[in-house]
C-alpha cells in the first residue's frame, strides 16, 4: 500500500492570508507568492532611491531576505503599505550606511512662519537696513505688545513663562504676539 501525503490547500486570495499561513508554518514559498505581488513596487521604490537599475535589482533580493525574519517579528494588519515602508527604510539605511545623503527639495512655503525676509539672503548692507527697520518697529509697537514680543522672540520665553511674569492672562500674551506680529509684518512691508 502506498501512502499520500497531503498537503493542506493554501488560501492566496488575499495578502493577510498568505502572510497568515507563513507566520504559522515559517513556509518561504508561501512569502515569495506574497512578495511576488508587490516586486515591481519594491523595485520602484528602491529605483526612486538609488537611481540605478543593478543596485534597486541587488536591493529587491535583499529586502526579500530582511522580509523572511521581519514577516514573522512584526503584526502586520496591511502588507502592501507595510512593505513600502520596510522597502524604503531599507533604502534609506543602505544609503545611509554607504554615507550618501539624500537631497530633499525645500520649500519655504512650508515654514510655519515667514513673516519676514531671511536676513542672511540678502547681501549685508542690506540685511543692516532690514534689523534697524525691524528694530524701529518693534520700538513702534503697543508697550504690552513690544513686551510680549521681546520676550517671546529675542528672550525665547514660553507664552507661559510670558503671561507668569507679566501677570497676565495666557489668552492676552498669545493675542498681544498675534497682533504684534502682524503688526511687524505691516510695518517692515511699507517703504519708508
Amino acid at each position: 500500500m502506498k501512502l499520500r501525503l497531503f498537503k493542506p490547500k493554501i488560501d492566496t486570495s488575499s495578502d493577510e492570508a498568505l502572510l497568515n499561513h507563513y507566520q504559522s508554518s515559517g513556509d518561504l514559498q508561501v512569502l515569495g507568492i506574497l512578495y511576488s505581488r508587490y516586486t515591481e513596487l519594491v523595485y520602484g521604490v528602491c529605483l526612486k532611491y538609488f537611481r540605478q537599475e543593478e543596485q534597486a535589482s541587488d536591493a529587491v533580493m535583499d529586502i526579500f531576505e530582511e522580509l523572511i525574519s521581519k514577516a514573522k517579528k512584526y503584526e502586520v494588519d496591511k502588507f502592501r503599505p507595510w512593505l513600502y515602508v520596510l522597502a524604503k527604510n531599507h533604502c534609506l539605511m543602505r544609503l545611509r550606511k554607504a554615507g550618501q545623503n539624500l537631497t530633499v527639495s525645500f520649500d519655504p512655503g512650508l515654514m510655519y512662519s515667514l513673516e519676514f525676509s531671511h536676513p542672511e539672503t540678502e547681501a549685508p548692507s542690506d540685511r543692516e537696513i532690514i534689523l534697524k527697520k525691524l528694530e524701529n518697529c518693534v520700538d513702534a509697537l503697543p508697550e504690552q505688545q513690544k513686551e510680549c514680543i521681546r520676550l517671546f522672540y529675542f528672550d525665547d520665553r514660553s507664552y507661559k513663562d510670558i503671561s507668569d511674569g507679566l501677570n497676565i492672562d495666557l489668552n492676552v500674551v498669545r493675542s498681544h504676539i498675534q497682533n504684534g506680529r502682524r503688526n511687524l509684518k505691516n510695518c517692515v512691508g511699507t517703504p519708508t
